[in-house]
């Protein structure tokens, strides 16, 4: 292995990602180095191009839907060894004293830090992370599927949970996640309804092709009212139209890191003890969990392959809605 790497990195908000040589980082105390095998593109990733996510700082290298080899180990790193396969997910370390850590709650802690954002991620040869917030991963999966397991099913697998036990589900942005949480759900016996961008007959077949009960526009009454609706795209909009789809006492879940704003709307679409939530980032315990979920179900992740260098192209696509399940970045 050479001293230096090349790596994806953002230099400003709203730019295009360069390919440079950059020095290969060395493993400290907790950390693992990882030869990266394959990482996912997420929407986050966008966000954090057009500059979106608050206390950016660069250059960057985005990416936290990693699956990588363990090459070296710090001296201080437990529960992998080298020639391990590991994923690293997109919370990467957390200060344990603060209250939300010590209440369970390390998803909101305050000094977090988060891989592909405020640590370099995996849009890059080599990267280091805390061994103790790496997964192991089911072997059933290949490399490309297992890496949108780490953002687009994890942080999905959070917004399910918080969308409680109903039995109709409706999912509203039917991407990564969308198409990972929909076998989930399906597995567990549950009834799926996909929202799509108004007229996007190929993400409604796509969905349909996973075993959705329905699939339309998200601007659309579902055949019946939802016990919960989650929802992944980035679009304000979309609140009030799910309110709407939500039988009394249900819940919508925003699932991610950065939504436009959400216009006002009647009352009486929130009445009836329906409640809005958001998820904000990860567990330790979520990723176990839902790790042993992607054990027991055969989830079959639809991914689209891109090389390290064409990293530019996967985000348009996804920008673009031109993708059907998730786009893979792979050194080759």
């Amino acid at each position: 292995m050479g001293e230096t790497m090349a790596a994806m990195r953002l230099d400003a908000a709203g730019r295009a990602l360069s390919l440079d040589s950059v020095p290969r980082p060395v493993p400290q105390e907790s950390q693992l180095l990882l030869e990266v095998l394959a990482c996912g593109v997420c929407r986050t990733d966008l966000h954090l191009r057009d500059g979106e996510l608050p206390d950016m700082r660069y250059p960057i290298t985005p990416g936290h839907e990693i699956v990588g080899r363990a090459v070296a180990t710090g001296p201080a790193a437990t529960g992998f060894s080298v020639g391990d396969r590991v994923g690293v997910p997109w919370l990467g370390y957390t200060c344990g004293k603060c209250r939300y850590c010590l209440a369970g709650q390390e998803n909101l802690c305050d000094f977090a830090r988060f891989t592909g954002y405020t640590l370099d991620g995996g849009y890059a040869q080599f990267v280091v992370a805390d061994s103790r917030y790496c997964l192991h991963l089911p072997e059933r999966y290949s490399n490309a599927e297992a890496a949108p397991l780490m953002c687009a099913g994890l942080i999905g697998y959070r917004a399910y949970r918080a969308a409680g036990d109903g039995h109709t589900l409706g999912l509203y942005g039917f991407g990564a996640s969308a198409h990972l949480l929909a076998q989930v759900a399906r597995a567990e016996g549950r009834q799926v309804f996909a929202f799509t961008r108004p007229g996007d007959v190929e993400s409604q077949q796509f969905a349909r092709s996973l075993g959705v009960a329905w699939a339309g526009d998200s601007d659309t009454a579902p055949p019946e009212p939802l016990d919960a609706a989650i929802i992944f795209a980035a679009v304000g909009s979309l609140v009030p139209s799910a309110l709407r789809a939500t039988r009394k006492g249900g819940r919508v879940v925003c699932a991610g890191i950065h939504m436009s704003d959400i216009p006002s709307f009647p009352y009486d679409s929130l009445w009836g003890e329906r409640s809005i939530c958001s998820i904000a980032n990860l567990t330790r315990r979520d990723g176990a969990e839902f790790m042993e979920v992607a054990a027991r179900v055969e989830l079959r992740p639809k991914v689209e392959i891109y090389s390290l260098a064409d990293a530019n192209r996967a985000l348009e696509n996804l920008r673009r809605g031109a993708l059907n399940g998730a786009a893979v970045l792979v050194n080759r």
